[in-house]
């Protein structure tokens, strides 16, 4: 099949370097690298999954308001550290 195809300036630069490393013509090369996108779609690769696992939290403890408590503590410790130099 015959069709005109805008590339981008970068796109362009790339396929002729790759033109002349095979020495390949650019439709050739052009093909194999749209062959190759196209069969790197079909594989089946599941999506990425983030395993998670328990924190062993006792379940009193509320981690909805931790960087508050957090802050608070930080605050704390900076307050003794400032009233020791006095």
């Amino acid at each position: 099949m015959r069709t005109t195809v805008t590339l981008d300036p970068d796109v362009a630069a790339a396929l002729r370097e790759i033109v002349r490393e095979r020495g390949v013509s650019f439709k050739e090369a052009l093909n194999a690298l749209v062959r190759a996108g196209l069969a790197s779609r079909r594989q089946d690769i599941p999506p990425y999954r983030t395993p998670t696992r328990s924190l062993g939290l006792r379940p009193d403890v509320d981690l909805d308001k931790a960087l508050r408590l957090s802050s608070e503590l930080e605050d704390a410790e900076i307050i003794s550290k400032l009233e020791l130099r006095k």
